[in-house]
């Protein structure tokens, strides 16, 4: 291609931007899932009052860099951890093998999937979806030696606690997030097609706007861009969001195919 040409990877970048982008993100993946402490703390007791494990006794030898198999296990410990479900079955083979009681984090969907090692421990099925530290959610089961002859239990109670658990850990997460609303004199597309979805109309004409990349009070830039409007703009910028609200509050009764036939006989000639 000839340097007035454009490229595949520009061609790819106008026609799907977003795909574009999305290919130079890290990718979320099951192996990096790290536990928030208060969802490791309910699994904890509750291991606690299952097994009678004492929370002393348990360790964590699953962190970034480390080695599980050169960890120092003390004796009566009980490894009670989110390991890389990539090595599920071979970390549990391990452990059986050397007689280590755990309590591991596995995958809902396929925590039966270990050939080697499913009928010799036990499946703790919940149905609980735990949002960890890198923002990846997971339907999330447990995997243990510790449950004598039973190959798998579903575990209501775990699952409520859990997800009681991820609720808060979520809303307090929201309720930290700031939220922000530009003046009037700013208009944005995300608030052009929220206009348009509530059936809003408004014009702004080259005269009485500019485009801006960002506010001196918020440097990080506005996302797409924006218009800085005139005064007279913004005023009708913000009637236009009023109108819009309101519909947006109303809710508006569909007519039935009866009533819809009865409108299209009306207004004839008589």
């Amino acid at each position: 291609m000839g340097r007035g040409g454009v490229t595949s990877q520009q061609r790819e970048l106008f026609e799907d931007y977003d795909g574009f982008v999305e290919k130079f993100k890290p990718k979320k993946t099951t192996d990096d899932c790290y536990t928030p402490d208060e969802i490791y703390e309910v699994v904890a007791e509750w291991v606690a009052e299952r097994y009678g494990v004492r929370r002393s006794d348990m360790v964590r030898p699953f962190w970034p860099g480390g080695d599980y198999e050169s960890f120092d296990y003390p004796d009566g410990c009980c490894v009670v951890d989110n390991p890389p479900f990539s090595m599920l079955a071979k970390i549990q083979r391990f452990y059986l093998d050397e007689g280590i009681p755990f309590f591991l984090f596995a995958p809902s969907l396929t925590c039966l999937s270990g050939v080697s090692v499913c009928m010799d421990v036990c499946h703790v099925v919940c149905d609980a979806n735990i949002t960890y530290e890198n923002g990846a959610v997971v339907p999330t089961s447990f995997v243990t030696n510790m449950g004598g002859d039973v190959v798998a239990e579903s575990e209501p109670e775990l699952s409520d606690r859990i997800n009681e658990a991820n609720d808060r850990l979520l809303k307090a997460k929201s309720r930290k997030l700031p939220k922000y609303e530009y003046p009037d004199e700013v208009l944005t597309a995300a608030k052009l097609q929220w206009m348009a979805r509530h059936h809003t109309r408004l014009v702004v004409r080259r005269g009485d706007c500019c485009r801006i990349s960002r506010l001196d009070a918020n440097p990080r830039g506005i996302y797409g861009g924006g218009l800085l409007l005139s005064e007279r703009a913004a005023a009708e910028r913000a009637a236009a969001e009023r109108a819009a609200a309101e519909r947006a509050r109303a809710h508006v009764w569909e007519l039935s195919d009866r009533e819809r036939a009865i409108v299209s006989m009306l207004g004839g000639d008589s």
